[in-house]
């Protein structure tokens, strides 16, 4: 196959970008460009009316490009303009936070990366991890601490795993969407889900006269039951795997699915 490309919406210095990037490389050729901060909840957005600059940075001993551009603007210049032919896959992530149900997937720029890609004609994967156990304000904060690291490198190796799966089998043009529980190993089941039919509440809250910042409150809308869904998947400590298209239908084959969600090697 061709060679791989990694991006994320955390950025350069997300403490999942070292571990993922070293785990994809036992798969195949990997190339890095991802944002020089982070870009969390932008969606699909492209820059349009600023330059986007890119710079080589060292992050654990590897060279990676880091763009002042979003998420998918990372995917069009891999696909594009930094290389002399473009990927046989993107893999996005993995995100610090579940990029599950409606109103999330919606919003990611993880995923908005992975949907840049298929509608370059590129297949990609997105992968985000949570926890079901601890509460989301505690987890955020723990994950970026040396005690992480651990939980980091085995979430890549799960990713890995998955990435050759998928590549193994002709991957179609479509976002294969995956949520992994902060406690996965090579055995926790992966379950193929639906997308959860959910929204949420308050997004900011006030900070001064006519200010206003970024304050997820926690409140969610819930639109259908969640059986069978990628939100019920993570809450039984279980990887969701969930195909995303922005075409409309769902271009796999019921074997080719199920050969991502088999047991792990």
């Amino acid at each position: 196959m061709g060679w791989i490309l990694i991006t994320n919406d955390d950025g350069v210095d997300s403490p999942a970008l070292v571990p993922l990037a070293r785990a994809i490389e036992q798969v195949g050729r990997v190339e890095v460009v991802v944002p020089d901060r982070e870009r969390s909840w932008i969606g699909k957005a492209i820059t349009r009316h600023d330059p986007v600059t890119v710079r080589p940075v060292v992050r654990g001993g590897s060279t990676f490009i880091a763009a002042s551009g979003y998420p998918a603007d990372c995917v069009q210049l891999g696909l594009h303009a930094l290389f002399a032919e473009p990927p046989a896959l993107v893999v996005s992530g993995i995100n610090i936070g579940y990029n599950h149900g409606s109103g999330y997937i919606h919003s990611s720029g993880t995923v908005g990366a992975a949907v840049e890609a298929v509608l370059g004609n590129v297949p990609a994967i997105a992968l985000s991890a949570g926890s079901h156990s601890r509460p989301w304000s505690e987890w955020r904060e723990w994950v970026h601490t040396p005690e992480a690291g651990e939980m980091w490198e085995r979430l890549a190796a799960i990713s890995a795993d998955l990435v050759s799966r998928l590549v193994a089998m002709d991957p179609p043009d479509a976002v294969v969407n995956v949520n992994l529980p902060d406690d996965a190993g090579p055995a926790t089941p992966r379950r193929l889900t639906t997308i959860a039919q959910v929204g949420y509440e308050r997004l900011f809250r006030a900070e001064g006269p006519d200010r206003y910042v970024h304050d997820f409150g926690g409140g969610l809308r819930w639109f259908a039951g969640l059986e069978g869904t990628d939100v019920e998947a993570t809450a039984n400590g279980v990887v969701a795997i969930t195909p995303v298209t922005p075409f409309g239908s769902i271009p796999f084959a019921t074997e080719d699915i199920q050969a991502l969600a088999g047991p792990a090697v």
